[in-house]
């Protein structure tokens, strides 16, 4: 069983948390790594992405990348380098299980947002323009519109705004997906295959499962021009 946020009590704060997943594991890698240039990969992005959606505490990820890089350290010879988010990803697997199994179920810690709600609202609506502006997601659009104009009211529960709008995002790449042709779903195979080859050894079939899952949706809505909704990408 996969650990849940509520599971680790303070570590798992709504919203800040939630919210600077990605920041943080960014940030963690490239100082665990020893360079600040480096840039995260499309797969990069959709294993972060896996591990907050399966309920990977913020925490167990950050104690993963640094045993990885410790362990990588202890062992590495000169030449070799760490180029990919994989390479941590069975020790942030196992951190999360630790951190499952020993800390004590607590209620939600409620904190505020890690953004303003004139960033929210610039965010909603930056995202309905460039739905508009691709044929088609009309209902998409305005849906995001209507929500941008409620912002001032949704910011005092950014859990339940976070829920609408990834039911109109999983809307919106299975639009996407019923118009993307045969070739161009092979090709994004072909390429998570490519990048996958040396980290499969690594993660288990779920793990891998969610993985591509995230990076397929990843490629799909970027290769028709669509933005990712979620408040997990307002940076």
């Amino acid at each position: 069983m996969e650990p849940q946020p509520e599971q680790v009590g303070d570590e798992a704060a709504w919203p800040s948390n939630y919210f600077n997943y990605f920041t943080e594991v960014e940030e963690r890698f490239q100082k665990a790594r020893g360079t600040s240039l480096f840039l995260m990969s499309p797969l990069d992005w959709a294993l972060v992405e896996s591990w907050k959606n399966a309920g990977v505490p913020l925490e167990a990820a950050l104690r993963g990348i640094d045993a990885a890089f410790e362990k990588w350290r202890a062992k590495k010879k000169r030449g070799q380098s760490v180029n990919s988010v994989a390479y941590c990803a069975q020790a942030v697997m196992v951190e999360a299980q630790t951190m499952a199994g020993v800390a004590p179920a607590r209620g939600r810690k409620e904190s505020a947002a890690p953004f303003s709600l004139e960033a929210l609202q610039s965010y909603l609506e930056g995202n309905a323009e460039q739905v508009r502006n691709q044929t088609g997601f009309d209902a998409i659009a305005a849906a995001v519109d209507r929500l941008a104009a409620e912002s001032a009211t949704l910011f005092h529960d950014l859990e339940d705004l976070e829920r609408r709008l990834t039911a109109l995002e999983e809307k919106m790449i299975a639009l996407a997906r019923s118009r993307q042709t045969e070739e161009d779903s092979l090709r994004a195979r072909r390429e998570l295959d490519h990048q996958l080859r040396a980290y499969r050894g690594k993660m288990t079939a779920p793990q891998l499962a969610m993985l591509e899952k995230q990076y397929l949706e990843r490629q799909l809505l970027e290769s028709a021009g669509l933005p990712r909704l979620s408040l997990f990408y307002l940076r």
